[in-house]
């Protein structure tokens, strides 16, 4: 497994250096800055998974580096170490978008615990947003999908070869789907708007669909519409 990358922004050199130690025991990678401003080029030079950060620092605040940080990044998880009465601080940076904070003094024990938290929560986060954009490039209807950059097309789930039209005419019924296609309109979008041939190209393509999507499995995602044209929904 990749070691988690950790950046500690922390002025007092003793509660640096114990986190560091601790930290690097617990096999993450860890670099240190004493001050916002050795903080703010820090993150700006490497990818850091977590950014433990002391409020009050010298040349900038923590709040001030939270605010630059968020600016550009939303997916960087930071650990707020506060005072005790910093009732103020801990509102702030939570509005911010820090996602944890813990207060001085506090036991190694709960730091490395909120630790473990924070990182778990972004992985989470980092995994789903993978899933919703791997989602996003499908389309679907019923039990057949179509994923528009990888050209693959399953129908009751297995895959399913297409030709290139096919494949484009699937593609366009799909992002349409619910709504009532006229010839017309398939064949500008599908064929182009100078397309010279015979008109009913599109009937015997849908034919040519309909033997490969519905007809081995059993359903009838392509309905036709009479006098009108063609429609994909989601029943089968």
């Amino acid at each position: 497994m990749e070691q988690a990358r950790i950046l500690i922004v922390e002025d007092e050199e003793k509660i640096a250096r114990v986190l560091e130690l601790e930290l690097i025991y617990e096999n993450y990678y860890v670099q240190k800055a004493s001050d916002g401003l050795e903080g703010f080029a820090m993150y700006q030079a490497e990818p850091w998974d977590l950014i433990i950060l002391d409020i009050m620092l010298p040349g900038i605040s923590g709040i001030e580096l939270l605010r630059r940080i968020r600016s550009q990044n939303t997916k960087t998880a930071v650990l707020l170490v506060t005072a005790k009465d910093s009732v103020e601080d801990k509102v702030s940076g939570l509005d911010l978008g820090a996602n944890d904070y813990i207060t001085k003094p506090f036991q190694i024990e709960e730091l490395l615990a909120r630790v473990r938290s924070s990182l778990r929560f972004q992985t989470e986060a980092a995994l789903k947003t993978e899933a919703e954009a791997e989602e996003e490039q499908w389309l679907s209807a019923g039990d057949v999908r179509l994923n528009e950059s990888a050209r693959e097309v399953y129908a009751g789930g297995e895959p399913v070869e297409l030709t290139r039209r096919e494949f484009d005419l699937l593609y366009y019924l799909l992002k349409n789907k619910k709504q009532v296609l006229s010839r017309d309109q398939i064949l500008e979008q599908v064929w182009g708007f100078d397309y010279i041939g015979e008109t009913n190209v599109v009937d015997v393509y849908i034919r040519y669909l309909r033997n490969k999507i519905d007809k081995p499995f059993g359903t009838a995602h392509i309905q036709t519409v009479r006098g009108i044209g063609y429609v994909v929904k989601d029943f089968s």
